[in-house]
């Protein structure tokens, strides 16, 4: 399966690094602070809660907003796992999210006791990293199958 995934050029790579890094920073910032989402920015859950109840859906609620923001928040996780690890390994991209996950939930646990640390956290962050992974690997295939095949592939077989 290696094969069919090429590895990312290096632009590619130091793009992921350029807004990976950043990315991760807000991560760490959201996740282990003291302060909750829901104290910093009333306001704006508020105002998602209320736009969603206006365009119809109103059955989201603060914890359903929680639970889809934890998987989007970890899709990127996913992405940038898939495109900084070796190909060889690239099935090790998988395994990313859940652990980032696992870390920040025993932290806010052992250091943040306030803070809400729960299996349901890790389980909604591992959907989010896995779905980044499954992306990030549907979108390579993609690439790989319409760019037709690679020189050295080519070179092979001739």
């Amino acid at each position: 399966m290696g094969s069919l995934l090429p590895p990312p050029r290096r632009r590619t790579r130091a793009w992921a690094l350029g807004l990976g890094i950043p990315f991760l920073a807000g991560l760490v910032a959201l996740t282990l602070t003291p302060s909750r989402v829901e104290q910093r920015l009333p306001n704006l859950l508020d105002l998602v809660l209320s736009t969603a109840h206006r365009l119809g859906w109103a059955s989201l609620d603060f914890t359903r907003l929680e639970i889809l923001a934890n998987v989007f928040v970890f899709v990127p996780v996913g992405i940038l796992a898939f495109v900084l690890i070796p190909r060889p390994v690239w099935g090790f991209a998988f395994l990313v999210g859940p652990a980032i996950s696992i870390g920040i939930e025993v932290f806010q646990r052992l250091v943040l006791p306030h803070r809400a640390a729960t299996v349901s956290d890790v389980i909604a962050n591992s959907t989010g990293a896995t779905i980044g992974v499954v992306l990030a690997v549907l979108s390579t295939l993609l690439v790989a199958v319409l760019s037709g095949p690679s020189p050295s592939r080519r070179l092979e077989a001739s």
